[in-house]
């Protein structure tokens, strides 16, 4: 997502969501100051920005049903939004900040070089953090066929054998989801540099 994208999904957060719960009366925590009310509520349109205009309307009406506070009339923390936003629409690999953060790192560099790219996605996608040594050796385990399968194949094509069907239909599903991991590590080094 670029500048002039994320500006745009920012107003219609802003027009979706934040709007009308503020019209239906959900004022700021009351754990929360006024200015840090206004910083959570920049930081919950800058992650959702990537949401559909359906999803944020649903959104919406889950809010609206479960408020914070005594009466029911606080917005819920920051926190619980964005939880509920990732289980009605959780965010494209290139709109999360923690996986263009993986790629943009040593460690999405060494994945795209190894060839575990597409398995080390998955696990960040699956757990929501920077998976730690241990983590990366199983990531690693669990894509040694999917790496090896892909360099027997390759090495059959240079020798001029061909492919079977499925063999064929498996590398190219491979090398899509590795050509992905490289435009998000390109999308990652381009923020970057802008930045």
């Amino acid at each position: 997502m670029d500048s002039a994208e994320q500006a745009v999904g920012e107003k219609r957060v802003q027009a979706l969501l934040i709007d009308p719960l503020t019209r239906l009366g959900l004022s700021k925590p009351s754990t929360v100051r006024a200015g840090q009310f206004q910083d959570m509520l920049a930081e919950v349109k800058s992650k959702l920005a990537y949401m559909s205009d359906e999803s944020l309307a649903a959104l919406s009406e889950q809010v609206a049903a479960n408020p914070d506070g005594k009466q029911g009339d606080r917005f819920p923390i920051a926190v619980k939004i964005l939880k509920w936003a990732a289980q009605i629409q959780p965010p494209g690999d290139d709109a999360s900040p923690l996986v263009r953060a993986v790629f943009a790192a040593q460690l999405g560099r060494d994945s795209l070089i190894g060839g575990w790219a597409p398995e080390l996605l998955a696990e960040v996608k699956r757990i929501r953090r920077w998976p730690l040594d241990y983590g990366v050796t199983q990531i690693k385990d669990r894509a040694s066929d999917s790496v090896g399968r892909l360099r027997k194949l390759d090495d059959r094509l240079q020798r001029g054998l061909t492919l079977t069907d499925e063999e064929d239909q498996w590398r190219s599903r491979r090398l899509m989801a590795l050509q992905k991991c490289r435009d998000i590590a390109d999308l990652s080094e381009r923020k970057g540099a802008v930045q």
